[in-house]
């Protein structure tokens, strides 16, 4: 079956634009935050900011039944209800992994916050904006589809980088971190940035294949 020739028939429906939409939107939005967040020496200001991210990762939560719910009453979707059902949970994934970093430094207490993470949350930021993009594009998919593959591409390339940065802190952390206890809590707290620039090339991974089927 060509998805091509039928999905030119396929009413819209731009409810699932509108909601993926808005998920990818609150992963951007508290990776503005994070930024502040791993600069931040205050305490008090960073239990601030992983307060106000955790608003957004329940939205997305929120926003992702809503999503569910909708795939389970609507007949006719623009793509395939898996892939659907995998873009919103990737994206998902990417504000999870933000608020994980943010609850993380919140309870450890690092005695300092690496420049590497502020490296990693650029990425991150930088990551969620393309997203972001990516996303607004889908609505018109045949008519953006040079767009969205540059997008893809960047979250590849945008992972390979943060791949860089979070090996390269690593080899630091090893080297001359004598304390145990803050090796184990810098490097949790790293990963999770990183894990989030993993699920960003995710979520370009399955826009691909989404292209393939109606691009």
């Amino acid at each position: 079956m060509n998805n091509s020739f039928f999905a030119k028939f396929m009413p819209k429906e731009p409810k699932f634009y509108v909601l993926l939409r808005q998920m990818a939107e609150v992963s951007a939005e508290a990776a503005i935050l994070m930024l502040d967040c791993v600069k931040n020496v205050d305490y008090e200001t960073v239990v601030e900011y992983a307060k106000q991210i955790k608003v957004y990762e329940k939205k997305g939560d929120n926003t992702l039944i809503r999503i569910f719910d909708e795939l389970n009453t609507t007949f006719i979707t623009p793509f395939d209800r898996e892939d659907i059902h995998d873009l919103a949970n990737r994206l998902d994934d990417v504000m999870d992994y933000i608020n994980s970093c943010a609850k993380k430094i919140m309870l450890y207490r690092p005695k300092h916050i690496p420049e590497s993470a502020f490296k990693l949350a650029q990425l991150v930021d930088r990551a969620s904006d393309i997203v972001l993009c990516a996303v607004d594009e889908l609505s018109s998919v045949k008519k953006n589809v040079k767009n969205i593959k540059q997008y893809c591409n960047e979250l590849h390339d945008i992972e390979n980088s943060a791949d860089e940065v979070y090996e390269n802190f690593l080899s630091d952390l090893f080297a001359n971190e004598k304390d145990s206890i803050e090796v184990i809590k810098l490097r949790e707290i790293m990963q999770e940035l990183e894990k989030a620039t993993d699920a960003t090339e995710d979520v370009a991974k399955i826009i691909k294949t989404i292209i393939v089927k109606y691009a």
